[in-house]
């Protein structure tokens, strides 16, 4: 059985979906499994065994100049790779009329959620068939109840295993033990404040561990900067997503903003605390087979007091093994 994943971004998002693929793998044996993903994210997905092929598209670059020749081209050849070859499901577990618009393009039935489910409702006129799954569900078991519905099989109450190889990145931070601080995040509104993260960090440090500052903008980077100079630890350089992951996937524990990275570092079974500035984590929060917590919400920034309280048991806690 071939199957199609569509679920282009965001990169928490494409996380998220990671556990989907291995009940696919469990419930289709021998199932042949390509995704659809914005290119920045493509390592993602490819960190999963039972992914076939990445298809990357840029779509979030391409449709500011549709019009260019260079435009047409790249669009054409990501057509060109969808239409490949036929699928048996043709699935969309993002529900928004640009996905939709994705699964259109390739060949085979087309399934995703209904009107009252689909986080764009217009997005289920493109689908053959479609299946409702509640809202008020996490994002991890949406994504699984939808493809256990379109496939045929039962996932009962089992818990989400993401399953995932870590990619071999090009950098290593200089400690063996070491924990991992993501201050950054896509708006200003989300962010922690500075002198929240020294507390942290020191914690961190005072429980033998060195620190790596992530980042992945130049605002996020001289911020790493100013912390690292008062708490110490290393600031890598830029790095790809599969070169964070890496590093993610080795750290003994997390702490980090409402991010991608925060969730690639669960998934990895990494204890994780997320820091939720200007987000409800209810749907959204941290998920992993190790420690995970989730503290903060809309209006209510956490205290250094309280994140340092999930931090302590973080510390303590073995890191938990992959189920595969």
């Amino acid at each position: 059985m071939k199957i199609l994943i569509v679920k282009t971004s965001s990169m928490g998002d494409v996380v998220h979906t990671l556990p989907t693929i291995s009940d696919i793998a469990e419930h289709r044996a021998g199932a042949i499994i390509d995704w659809v993903v914005e290119k920045p994210f493509a390592a993602l997905p490819a960190m999963h065994p039972a992914v076939r092929r990445v298809i990357p598209i840029a779509w979030r670059k391409w449709r500011k100049s549709l019009w260019q020749r260079a435009t047409r081209a790249a669009i054409a050849e990501a057509r060109r790779a969808l239409q490949a070859e036929h699928y048996d499901l043709v699935l969309d577990l993002q529900g928004l009329v640009k996905s939709a618009l994705w699964a259109v393009q390739a060949h085979g039935p087309r399934a995703g959620y209904d009107r009252a489910s689909a986080r764009e409702p217009l997005a289920a006129m493109f689908y053959g068939r479609t299946a409702g799954v509640p809202k008020a569900l996490h994002a991890v078991e949406r994504s699984r109840r939808l493809a256990a519905y379109h496939l045929g099989y039962d996932i009962g109450t089992t818990p989400a295993r993401f399953a995932l190889t870590a990619p071999v990145g090009g950098w290593r931070p200089e400690a063996s033990g070491y924990a991992v601080l993501i201050t950054g995040a896509s708006r200003e509104e989300k962010l922690w404040p500075e002198p929240s993260w020294l507390a942290v960090a020191a914690m961190l440090r005072e429980a033998g561990y060195g620190l790596v500052w992530l980042w992945g903008s130049p605002a996020e980077q001289a911020r790493c900067q100013r912390l690292a100079a008062t708490a110490g630890g290393d600031v890598p350089p830029f790095l790809t997503v599969a070169d964070a992951a890496a590093v993610l996937a080795g750290a003994a524990v997390c702490v980090g903003l409402d991010t991608g990275f925060s969730h690639i570092a669960a998934a990895f079974g990494v204890p994780t605390i997320g820091i939720y500035c200007d987000h409800e984590p209810g749907l959204v929060g941290i998920t992993g087979q190790g420690y995970v917590a989730s503290l903060g919400g809309r209006g209510q920034v956490p205290t250094v007091a309280q994140v340092q309280e999930r931090v302590a048991p973080a510390i303590a806690h073995p890191r938990a093994a992959q189920t595969p």
